[in-house]
């Protein structure tokens, strides 16, 4: 079971692999397609961006009290990612880096009574700041394998795979997700709606895929 320590440790490991993956793409290869049908590379980059200044909302309503939506509007959050994608290389890589950092720093300030305090998703859901972290390690280690650099489910950490397939089942619904088989960095690359292999129904038939999920 995932803990605020262990959550912590996540997003800077997936922020790593986000570095990782962008800091040799040249103009051409930022706007290549991701694995997310719809979206350049740029546009992944541009989302976890402002994913992260969404989640320093988030921490600054922990810190003080004041509510601080994430996003303004759904609109706002959708004109942020396309104008983002339109930014030159070099900026959006310099926007994720400081995004990243910052939240980082917003997240190093809460006190522990801080984390427990209710802040509100974009999807209306009311949780504790303590979520915080594992809704971001979630954003920076999938979307490091969305950018198709050759990061793989298999690359990332064995429980941080476990606690997302539990989540991915649970916000699906048991009854939407069938029984299925395979190795587990597959099977979680399947529940989420991404690229696998091996992955089968009980009667050895192969898995019918998942939209997109995250």
């Amino acid at each position: 079971m995932r803990t605020l320590h262990t959550a912590l440790a996540w997003v800077s490991e997936g922020t790593a692999l986000c570095s990782k993956a962008v800091a040799d793409l040249d103009e051409a290869a930022y706007n290549a397609p991701s694995l997310l049908p719809g979206w350049t590379r740029k546009h992944v980059v541009a989302h976890v961006a402002a994913n992260a200044r969404a989640l320093r909302n988030l921490m600054h309503w922990a810190r003080t009290g004041e509510p601080t939506p994430m996003y303004a509007s759904p609109e706002q959050r959708l004109a942020d990612i396309e104008s983002g994608a339109d930014l030159p290389a070099r900026w959006l890589t310099a926007w994720f880096e400081e995004s990243a950092q910052l939240l980082t720093y917003a997240m190093a300030e809460l006190a522990e009574e801080q984390w427990r305090a209710e802040v509100l998703t974009a999807q209306g859901r009311t949780v504790p700041a303590s979520e915080v972290p594992w809704m971001r390690s979630r954003e920076v280690m999938v979307h490091a394998v969305d950018l198709g650099t050759g990061i793989q489910f298999a690359d990332l950490p064995e429980e941080f795979r476990a606690e997302l397939r539990h989540d991915i089942v649970a916000k699906r619904g048991r009854d939407a997700v069938p029984t299925v088989r395979g190795g587990d960095a597959d099977l979680t690359a399947y529940l989420a709606g991404r690229p696998y292999t091996g992955v089968t129904t009980p009667d050895g038939s192969p898995a019918q895929p998942l939209t997109p999920w995250l």
